[in-house]
């Protein structure tokens, strides 16, 4: 089972990144996929999610309408569109997947907000 994560980088204030989720080893159309964010000194806080059983998608209110999560069940892969990036939003970027309890978790991505 594996999960890996990319696209994280440095990016100016209002600036945009798109991260990658990739999964293999398990059945990823199966589970919710989720991104979640560290920031330095922080917890862990849930950013976005794709349900996998009826494809809704849900936002943490402090990025509604600046981030979109998709999900391309056929690659295996979820991305997370991220535009209008605020220093606050740097951190280390995470993707999990959960189905009945059972959960994976990648390394992370860093993603620094910075002029």
């Amino acid at each position: 089972v594996q999960l890996v994560e990319s696209g994280g980088g440095l990016v100016q204030p209002g600036g945009s990144l798109t991260l990658s989720c990739a999964g293999s080893g398990f059945l990823f159309d199966k589970y919710n996929i989720a991104w979640f964010r560290q920031a330095p000194g922080k917890g862990r806080e849930g950013v976005s999610c794709a349900s996998a059983s009826d494809g809704r998608t849900y936002y943490a209110d402090d990025v509604k309408g600046r981030f979109t999560i998709s999900r391309d069940n056929d690659e295996a892969t979820v991305h997370l569109q991220m535009t209008g990036l605020k220093p606050e939003d740097t951190g280390l970027y995470y993707c999990n997947a959960l189905l009945l309890g059972v959960e994976y978790w990648g390394p992370g991505t860093q993603v620094t907000v910075s002029s």
